[in-house]
This record gives structure tokens, C-alpha cells and sequence, in this order.
């Protein structure tokens, strides 16, 4: 049996399994899997961390996401920006989706496949999410292979 004693997120090897996806029976409601593992494990787990659209939205206020893109865009958009700006929503949920995943692991977890309810750490989330401004809009413009010299809004 595994002790729930909280850990250093970096003792975790975490991937991106799928999402967001809208959750079937929640509306209004999306979640991210990831496959987590911690070193001292044999195998690893599956996480799905839900999120709700205004949590979601929130978040978008919180760290002026929407600013900060079309800043970034500006000038480079491509024939159809409304792909790219999609594109980028996915990964903004994803990335607040693995920042509410850390605090997860922050205050410990057990070895067993598991799902984190939209409702659980939502304050917690968005207390964090302007430490995470950086984490998050560097993650949309990696993935979104956007070069810009300072990612995080102004």
C-alpha cells in the first residue's frame, strides 16, 4: 500500500494521455488523462483531472490569456487563425489542467488510477494560476511552435 505523504512534483515522470475531452455526464465539463509516475513505483497510474468551462474561463481572465495570444499572433496569423487560436484554447486547458495535476501531487497520492472532480483544489487553482502565467503561455507557445521573446502577458 502507498503512503499519501505529499511529494516534489519532479519525483513524477508525467505525460499527457488525451484531452480535453468533454466529460459525458457533466456538461459544460472537460477533463485531461495523464499517465503519472512516480520513480519508487513499478508501473504507473492514469489521473483524469476535470475541469468546468467557467474554471476554465476564469483562468483565461487570471493570467489575460486571450491578450497575451493575440499578442503573440499578431502579425504571424495564418490563413485560417481561428484553427490556431482553437489549437491554442486546447493547450491552455491542458496546461491549467497539469497545473491543477501538481497540486494534486503536491499534497500526496496514491497509486491507483483516479479521477480529480472539477470542484476539488478550484480555489487552490486559481490562487496559483498567476504564479503559473509563465508555465502556462510557454507551454501554448512551444506547442504551437510560436516564437516569442517574453511569453508571459504583460
Amino acid at each position: 500500500m502507498q503512503s499519501n505523504a505529499p511529494a516534489e512534483p519532479s519525483q513524477y515522470r508525467i505525460t499527457l494521455f488525451f484531452g480535453p475531452e468533454p466529460v459525458a455526464t457533466k456538461p459544460s465539463t472537460y477533463a485531461c488523462v495523464y499517465n503519472v509516475k512516480k520513480r519508487s513505483w513499478k508501473g504507473g497510474i492514469q489521473v483524469s483531472i476535470e475541469i468546468t468551462q467557467r474554471q476554465i474561463d476564469r483562468a483565461v481572465d487570471s493570467i489575460s490569456f486571450r491578450r497575451w495570444l493575440a499578442e503573440v499572433l499578431f502579425g504571424s496569423i495564418p490563413a485560417d487563425g481561428t484553427e490556431l487560436a482553437g489549437r491554442a484554447h486546447e493547450l491552455f486547458i491542458q496546461a491549467v489542467c497539469r497545473t491543477k495535476l501538481d497540486l494534486l501531487l503536491q499534497s500526496g497520492i496514491a497509486q491507483e488510477n483516479q479521477c480529480l472532480i472539477a470542484d476539488t483544489y478550484s480555489q487552490e487553482l486559481e490562487e496559483t494560476l498567476p504564479d503559473k502565467s509563465a508555465f502556462i503561455t510557454s507551454y501554448v507557445a512551444s506547442e504551437l511552435d510560436i516564437l516569442s521573446g517574453d511569453t508571459s502577458p504583460s
